[in-house]
């Protein structure tokens, strides 16, 4: 496929956790499509087909930023750019994380070294490894890709120290993602003025829901409030940033049935009145001024 030319966000998994159940939709990846070049934000289980579905060629990445090293936005990095070697990525290929990103990268090329080794030596391919640059990243300035910056902002998700929220900014568009995050007002004037802002979501009633239909622990509860943001809240970050458009993302519950895209309208109705967007799976967003 030829490089893209529209400017869109592509969510390609929106659900909160890693657990997959039938019909269930993916957990947590986006793609972001800028002046012609495509970036992957967060690789959970699912993103090479999610990809693949959304017409977008594997080969033609142009980055990949991970927000925190937690599986459902990590687990399928390695077998994501594999994948993209194997379907004829030639080129040099970004990856950005936090602390630890490089390390689950050589530990994922030594767990492929037998395969990696029959491609090279006897296919003839060239070493993925090569093709490969991966820059560990912190709070601030993440990297200027051309007229793209992008810039981080660690957020509170116990107990992972290094998650951070990501903004990238053009001279047309500025599109921030929460990451995953308990409530943090700091996030509103990291995302002031955004076109759109891309936010964790949980539903109140549906966390009760979840853990009576999963038979979890009835700690879950305590454990999700201590960790992420219901839905009421999300709306006062959003009407804090004056952002654009509201777009719920990781969300907490996605599968249940019971909970419909009102219930999550009626959950921010007395905090955000701008334009919302509750997650789908595949759901494209076209960018301003694209």
């Amino acid at each position: 496929m030829d490089k893209v030319q529209a400017n869109r966000l592509i969510l390609l998994g929106t659900k909160g956790g890693a657990s997959v159940r039938k019909g269930s939709p993916r957990p947590s990846s986006s793609a972001l499509q800028i002046d012609g070049k495509t970036y992957v934000i967060d690789c959970g289980l699912g993103v090479t087909r999610a990809l693949v579905d959304a017409d977008i060629s594997l080969s033609q990445m142009d980055g990949v930023f991970i927000t925190h090293l937690h599986c459902d936005h990590l687990l399928e990095l390695g077998p994501l750019i594999y994948t993209a070697w194997l379907s004829g990525l030639n080129r040099p290929l970004n990856i950005f994380g936090p602390t630890g990103i490089t390390e689950y990268w050589n530990s994922f090329l030594a767990a492929m070294s037998f395969d990696h080794g029959v491609r090279t030596q006897n296919d003839k391919r060239g070493s993925l490894n090569d093709l490969i640059s991966i820059t560990t990243y912190g709070e601030g300035s993440v990297a200027s890709l051309g007229g793209l910056t992008v810039s981080a902002l660690r957020v509170e998700h116990p107990p992972v120290d290094e998650c951070y929220a990501l903004k990238f900014e053009t001279p047309k568009s500025k599109i921030v993602f929460s990451a995953d995050t308990k409530y943090f007002p700091p996030l509103a004037q990291f995302a002031y003025g955004a076109d759109i802002l891309i936010h964790e979501a949980m539903l109140d009633a549906g966390i009760d829901a979840l853990v009576q239909r999963i038979g979890a622990n009835p700690d879950l509860r305590q454990h999700l409030e201590a960790r992420h943001t219901m839905a009421p809240d999300v709306g006062k970050i959003a009407t804090a940033a004056s952002v654009k458009h509201l777009v719920l993302n990781h969300l907490v519950p996605a599968d249940d049935p019971e909970f419909t895209d009102a219930h999550w309208h009626d959950a921010l109705s007395q905090t955000w009145d701008g334009p919302l967007s509750v997650g789908k799976d595949g759901m494209v967003i076209d960018l301003p001024n694209s």
